[in-house]
């Protein structure tokens, strides 16, 4: 058998300076054993006399090989790693020209079909994590909602902190709005929210999901799983927005986020070069295309999650861990709740009992003074603790104040009802300032409180209130003045 010359080169120097087998040789060249044992011919050694001193690494080259063909990505120098553990002493050099020869060839890249969709026809769909934002109680995870049309690359994106069917399903409809229409398909990948199960082909959607693209006439789509570049136009919108807006750049609340990055896809992602037709923008393509898209029904379906709901014993409803009080004369019922991403209404029928702002924090326990009034009167007993609820309620930063006045001996019951004199007589928002003056001062006296609710009243210019109210009685009594010399003495 005749091989090429660069292939005897090689068998000689495998056998004579990386002191290879025969057998090691011929296996890792592809060639016969009777090839090496021509090549080498005369200058391999005589019958009868010694091998050269076998390498250090010889005893673990099937090793290399098993690993290699399981992990054929495996890095050199993890298996370097991995022979030391083994008793190994050669040097890291040895390893990596013996797996630079060895590790199996990678197979030839997929052929990938450039398709270009027709105007109006699929928008791709997916998010993107850029972090953690900031929530009353701790921090939680914030995506962006990223909805590019495939033909013109315009772009529709928000900050949203919750994956869930319902976040979808408004972001859904925002798009649509955003972009004055809707396209015939919606691309997504495999992710739970949107694909309960799947078996090949065989797909099965979230059930919201299919009503929602019932009513807007759009036919969700799935990619191929672990094929991303199917939908390759969402997934380059999404790098090129981490690149070009996410770096260095924080947010103090999603609707601030949501807000900067509509101006940023106005003013910089729009006007952009379209990557298809360079001589034309990303918003004069998609002037083209947006008189193919489908449009919007009057109204627009509602995307507001819908649910029974328990009400506790105390009188508080529970959604995504936090509290939301309703009348005590529920308690222990069974409510509607109906939430989207800014309002949670309670109803008894068609009857609205509660009406709450959305909280995205963890653990909060929001309750209307009118509730706790009603109960407060119901039951006089628990004017006292309900009083410190309302505090924590009326005013968050005021718990390191009540640890300040235990620690000092106060009475925190009597300190608990001048504050709340303060919250009835100038207001939260007053008596919040005054509280955070107060620990920014390492101060807790109430007198000190009053003064400076006083201070800010002024400031503002509003008009004073009766902070104490006198009894009926006291107008009665008759004070009889008495001779002060005696304090001379």
């Amino acid at each position: 058998m005749t091989v090429l010359k660069d292939t005897e080169a090689e068998i000689r120097r495998l056998f004579f300076a990386e002191h290879w087998k025969r057998g090691t040789v011929a296996a890792q060249l592809g060639v016969h054993p009777d090839v090496v044992a021509r090549v080498l011919g005369t200058f391999g050694p005589k019958p009868g006399t010694p091998r050269p001193e076998a390498r250090l690494i010889e005893p673990y080259l099937s090793f290399i090989g098993e690993t290699l063909d399981r992990y054929p990505r495996l890095v050199a120098t993890r298996i370097y790693d991995m022979l030391r553990e083994r008793g190994y002493t050669g040097s890291i050099g040895t390893v990596r020209k013996h797996v630079r020869h060895v590790r199996p060839k990678r197979t030839k890249p997929e052929a990938v079909l450039r398709i270009e969709t027709l105007p109006g026809e699929q928008a791709q769909v997916d998010w993107a994590h850029i972090g953690d934002i900031a929530v009353p109680g701790g921090r939680r995870a914030l995506w962006a909602f990223v909805m590019v049309l495939a033909y013109s690359r315009a772009a529709f994106a928000e900050l949203v902190v919750s994956l869930d069917i319902h976040s979808l399903r408004r972001s859904l409809v925002r798009a649509g709005v955003a972009f004055g229409g809707l396209p015939r398909q919606w691309l997504f990948d495999n992710a739970k929210t949107v694909v309960i199960e799947r078996r090949g082909d065989a797909i099965r959607f979230h059930d919201d999901l299919l009503d929602l693209a019932g009513r807007l006439h759009v036919q969700p789509r799935v990619c191929a799983p672990h094929r991303p570049q199917e939908k390759g136009g969402v997934e380059r919108a999404i790098r090129f927005f981490k690149e070009r807006f996410f770096a260095a750049r924080t947010f103090h609340s999603v609707e601030h986020g949501t807000a900067k990055l509509a101006e940023f896809i106005a003013e910089i992602a729009h006007p952009r070069p379209h990557p298809r037709y360079p001589d034309r923008t990303v918003a004069n393509v998609f002037a083209e295309e947006r008189l193919r898209l489908l449009p919007l029904p009057d109204p627009l379906p509602s995307t507001d999650l819908v649910a029974p709901i328990p009400v506790d014993r105390a009188g508080f409803v529970r959604l995504d861990t936090n509290r939301y009080s309703v009348p005590h004369t529920h308690a222990g019922g069974t409510l509607t709740l109906v939430a989207d991403d800014v309002d949670l209404r309670l109803l008894d029928g068609d009857r609205e009992v509660a009406r709450h702002a959305r909280s995205w924090g963890r653990n909060q326990w929001l309750e209307l003074p009118e509730h706790r009034a009603a109960l407060v009167k119901e039951k006089r007993a628990a004017r006292e603790l309900k009083g410190r609820d309302r505090l924590r309620v009326e005013v968050p930063e005021i718990e390191p104040l009540f640890e300040r006045w235990i620690l000092a001996g106060r009475n925190l019951g009597s300190m608990v009802a001048r504050t709340l004199g303060l919250l009835d007589a100038y207001g939260a928002p007053v008596l919040r300032d005054a509280v955070a003056d107060m620990l920014a001062r390492d101060i807790h006296d109430p007198g000190a409180m009053a003064i400076l609710c006083e201070q800010r009243r002024r400031r503002r210019g509003d008009k004073p209130s009766l902070i104490v109210a006198l009894g009926a009685h006291v107008q009665d009594r008759d004070v009889i003045p008495h001779d002060l010399g005696g304090y001379d003495e």
